[in-house]
This record gives C-alpha cells, sequence and structure tokens, in this order.
C-alpha cells in the first residue's frame, strides 16, 4: 500500500509539471478584492516550515489558525506561542492554548496580532512630518469547538473577532472558521478540509481629512479573505525511529489564484523534525520560480523533549518571499 501512495505522489507530481504550461492563471484577476489580509498570514514554525501544507496535519494549538478540527485529534491539552519579524518592521504574533472538556470535546481560544512601531503622519505639504505620529495595528480573537465524531473524524467551529485600525480608521467584524479532518484507514492516510474567514462584507468606520481640507466618513466594503482548503497527508514510510510525511494542499481563496501547497516532514525519534515546503500558483511549473506569488519555498527545524510533567516544542521556520525579501519564525510550546 505505501509503495502505492508514492506512485500516486510521483503522477501527481508529474501531471502537475506538464499541466502548469497549458492551465492558465484563472483568478489573478480577483487579486485585491478583500480586506483584512493579515489573516491569511501563517502562524507557527511548523506549518510555515511545510509550506503551509497543514490542513491534514496541524494538531494542538496550532490547529486553532490553520484547521480548527485538527485540535481534536491529540489527547493533550497544549499551548503555543509564535512570533516573526514580518515584511517592512512589522511584527506579527500568535498565542493560542486547547483544553480538552472530556476525550472527545475539545476547546480553544487564539489571538493573532500585526503591528507596526509608531511612524510619522507626513502630508503633501510636510513631507518631512507634522509632529504627529500613527500606528497600523490587526488583532483577531478566536474561540473554538472541536469535538471527536468517531474514532476516524473530527469536526471543528471557530468564531473570531477581527480588527484591523489604521491612524483613524477601524474596521470589526465577526468571522467563522470551519474544519474536518478524517482518517481514511487507509494506512496513514489523512485528509483535510476547511474553510476559514467566512463572514458578511465590511468597510472602513472613521473620519479621514482630504488634502483640501473636506472630510470622509464614507467609503467602500469589501469582503474578508475567505478560503477553502482541501489537503491530504501520508506517512511514506515509518521505519523504526523514521518517519517521512508528505502533505499536499490545494488552496481556493476568493481573492486570488488558486495555489498549491507542498510539504514534507521527517521525524527521528518523535523528537527531532526537519521541515521543507514548496508554494505554487496553479499554472506555474514546481520546478521553477513562482513569479506571480509573493512566497516561494521553506525549510524549519523542530525539536520536542519529553520531560516529566509536560512536553517542550521548540521550532524554526525560514521563508523566501521572493521581492519581499525572507522571514524567520519561531515558536515554542507545552503540554499540561
Amino acid at each position: 500500500m505505501k509503495i502505492v501512495f508514492r506512485n500516486m505522489f510521483l503522477i501527481v507530481f508529474t501531471a502537475q509539471v506538464a499541466l502548469s504550461q497549458l492551465l492558465p492563471n484563472l483568478g489573478g484577476q480577483r487579486v485585491g478584492i478583500s480586506s483584512l489580509q493579515f489573516l491569511k498570514i501563517g502562524v507557527g514554525a511548523r506549518g510555515t516550515g511545510m509550506g503551509e501544507a497543514t490542513v491534514a496535519v496541524a494538531t494542538g494549538a496550532s490547529a486553532l489558525f490553520w484547521n480548527p478540527a485538527g485540535i481534536a485529534t491529540t489527547p493533550e491539552n497544549e499551548v503555543l506561542a509564535a512570533y516573526s519579524a514580518y515584511v517592512v518592521d512589522l511584527h506579527h504574533q500568535f498565542f493560542g492554548i486547547t483544553y480538552h472538556l472530556s476525550i472527545d470535546d475539545v476547546v480553544g481560544i487564539s489571538c493573532l496580532s500585526l503591528q507596526t512601531d509608531d511612524m510619522p503622519v507626513t502630508t503633501e505639504t510636510r513631507p518631512f512630518g507634522t509632529g504627529e505620529y500613527f500606528r497600523y495595528s490587526d488583532l483577531a480573537v478566536g474561540i473554538t469547538y472541536a469535538r471527536k465524531m468517531t474514532t476516524q473524524f473530527n469536526f471543528g467551529i471557530t468564531l473570531k473577532y477581527a480588527e484591523e485600525n489604521l491612524a483613524s480608521l477601524k474596521i470589526q467584524t465577526l468571522l467563522f472558521d470551519l474544519g474536518t479532518y478524517y482518517h481514511t484507514g487507509v494506512g496513514s492516510l489523512r485528509i483535510g478540509v476547511a474553510m476559514t474567514n467566512f463572514g458578511s462584507d465590511v468597510a472602513p468606520k472613521g473620519t479621514v481629512t482630504l488634502f483640501d481640507g473636506t472630510t470622509t466618513s464614507s467609503f467602500q466594503s469589501f469582503s474578508p479573505p475567505t478560503m477553502f482548503k482541501v489537503g491530504v497527508a501520508y506517512d511514506v514510510f515509518t521505519i523504526n525511529e523514521h518517519i517521512l510525511t508528505v502533505a499536499l494542499q490545494l488552496n481556493h481563496p476568493n481573492d486570488n489564484a488558486e495555489h498549491l501547497r507542498c510539504g514534507v516532514e521527517y521525524n527521528w525519534n518523535s523528537w527531532l523534525y526537519a521541515r521543507v515546503g514548496l508554494k505554487r500558483t496553479i499554472g506555474t511549473s514546481l520546478l521553477s520560480k513562482d513569479q506571480t506569488g509573493a512566497e516561494n519555498y521553506s525549510f524549519g527545524l523542530g525539536i520536542r523533549i519529553p520531560m516529566t510533567l509536560t512536553v517542550l516544542t521548540f521550532d524554526y521556520s525560514y521563508t523566501d518571499y521572493n521581492l519581499l525579501g525572507n522571514i524567520h519564525r519561531i515558536s515554542c510550546g507545552f503540554t499540561y
């Protein structure tokens, strides 16, 4: 059976390379039609190290972001904190905690933020500053419930409050994430499906003073960055203390072209991990650099340290963002 799935993976890989020259980018015209873009930035060094091919492999507190059903896949309660110095001096943080109400029922709380340092206010007539300062900041707080419906199937839902602040303007809304996780029973094959950031259109609130001195408080509304994700994961080999997991994921965003996520994780003796990931827009070759997207490839490392009362995890990932530079992420967590 493992040989069969290895061959299937090679077939999919080869077919994608061949068809990438034939399938056009059909979603590029949707770019820029949604707001709250910070909700699309990946969290945690494990998932980002695997190229964000996470919907079928995310477990514990990191699954609060990737797939809410994933928090019910493990019996432990977990706390996770993650940080990255994002592009253009942005600071990106995530905190998540899960708690088992019973063997089958799990709840979680997550907090995601993105912000800049204070920046000087400039105008057309005062390009060196007016003496005032402003800050850009984003915040999302979510509460998640997941249940292990059967020994093979999990379901999860997240209700989250999201806001975006830019000087005197603010966006506020409520959004939903829905996710499922299914262990097929065919070897280690897992299937994950999730829809994230589902909600109504939003528009900024506040007042802006224009160059001629007039003010306006009427702004166009945009949809949140809703995304549908489906992915599979399989342990292509498990030999003694060696486990190699391959994950494939297809994302369908409402504001861009469909894109493919590929990730590989090597696990040695359940304490040392090495990861690589690849991100490609549908219509581009897996083997050449994707010039249509901001992100390219990633890799990462992780360690898991069992202790008397807890298990500590430390992870690091590196992501190439093409023209935007490189992003380093760190995350740490523990069970309780």
